[in-house]
């Protein structure tokens, strides 16, 4: 059986017996695509069907993205790894430490005992966390009236830090401040900076945080898993945020987003251009975490996200902007690949010893969903089989 015929029979079941609404997935190596499909609807029950040119929200997806133009500006000199960040946005010289929160329900907090850096931002060890999977944060908002990171409001920004810079590892909106670090230092908007240094030079022709009329002909919906099956929802990135959401704001098609696949395949090297040098290539894609490691995510909002982890079984770290397996995956992937996801159940993978990536997409919540990600790993298990 071809990759093709494989790869579609997998996909279009899952499709046909209701596992998930509508499925698109490409698979590329170095030289380009060598799989692209799309199954099922864009919205269930709409009648137009899910093909490979849809257009998807690829949330947390957008992190690699924009730390690869963080690391851009690295080799420019304009932003250091290591420096203190406050001397580049002051505002993070004046972020709190939460310790806990008193008999009122008040946040106890205290001064870091260090300074954040870009390099903690890239590598989520700087101390900021997510609501959705910390439930000292959700409570904060609660007790603040803070509202949530996905309202792209500048206040969303403005969450304490749940441990000192660069003592632990935790996902949060660390790379939503590496995105506000670009725009400093580049002077435009991210969205402006991404479309000029990362998106042209790749051929990416559909990837923004503002969906154009074009890319919303195309685009997808969200769905939510509920025990009486899926419903559509409204869910929408606001398209007038107060900030454009680096750690996931962008809408792409995956035919766009392997095209920076493989440029991480290339060591930097885009359709039209060099995005990166080779040797940033090689930080981003090497354990800049030391001895921690990369935990399970637990809920604290089911209706967006169930409990989640990766291959629970594998020692993981983190890169400049990727998730790293330390040893080889069951579903085949190769120790020291890179990979990462999006809230609505979108995933990819880089392998560089193999020399092949892939991604997948549905929309769906809550993330880590009970048939679109055993769903992916089938797909990826597939892609795999193909090689030997």
């Amino acid at each position: 059986m071809t990759l093709k015929d494989s790869l579609d029979r997998i996909l279009q079941a899952a499709t046909e017996d209701g596992a998930v609404p509508g499925v698109v997935a490409v698979v590329t190596d170095r030289d380009g695509l060598l799989y692209d499909g799309g199954f099922g609807e864009r919205a269930l029950g709409g009648g137009v069907a899910m093909t490979p040119d849809t257009v998807v929200w690829i949330a947390s997806m957008t992190k690699a993205v924009t730390a690869t133009a963080a690391m851009q500006l690295v080799e420019r000199s304009l932003l250091e790894l290591d420096a203190p960040a406050k001397a580049v946005i002051p505002y993070l010289g004046e972020v709190q430490v939460l310790e806990g929160f008193d008999g009122n329900g008040e946040p106890r907090l205290r001064p870091p005992k260090g300074d954040i850096t870009l390099r903690q931002l890239l590598t989520h060890t700087a101390g900021f966390s997510y609501e959705i999977w910390n439930a000292d944060i959700l409570r904060y908002q609660q007790a603040t009236g803070t509202p949530v990171i996905t309202s792209c409001e500048d206040a969303a920004l403005t969450t304490p830090l749940i441990f000192d810079p660069g003592t632990d590892w935790d996902y949060g909106i660390n790379i939503d401040w590496a995105g506000k670090l670009v725009e400093a230092v580049s002077g435009q908007t991210l969205g402006a900076y991404l479309a000029a240094q990362v998106f042209e030079p790749l051929g990416m022709t559909s990837t923004a945080f503002e969906i154009t009329e074009a890319m919303r002909a195309r685009l997808a919906r969200i769905h939510h898993r509920g025990d009486d099956g899926f419903k559509v929802l409204d869910f929408e990135i606001p398209q007038a945020p107060e900030f454009e959401m680096g750690g996931g704001g962008l809408y792409s098609t995956l035919g766009d987003y392997a095209r920076f696949l493989r440029m991480i395949l290339n060591k930097g090297e885009g359709e039209r251009g060099r995005v990166l040098a080779p040797e940033t290539v090689e930080a981003m894609s090497r354990n800049q975490i030391g001895a921690h490691r990369v935990r399970g995510l637990k809920t604290e909002m089911p209706q967006f996200s169930n409990d989640a982890e990766f291959f629970p079984d594998l020692p993981k770290t983190w890169g400049l902007g990727f998730m790293i397996n330390e040893e080889a995956a069951p579903s085949g992937r190769s120790a020291g690949s890179l990979a990462w996801a999006g809230l609505a159940n979108s995933y990819f993978w880089i392998d560089p010893a193999k020399g092949i990536a892939g991604a997948y997409a549905t929309q769906i919540f809550p993330f880590a969903d009970v048939k679109a990600l055993p769903l992916f790993l089938d797909f990826e298990t597939a892609v795999y089989d193909s090689l030997n």
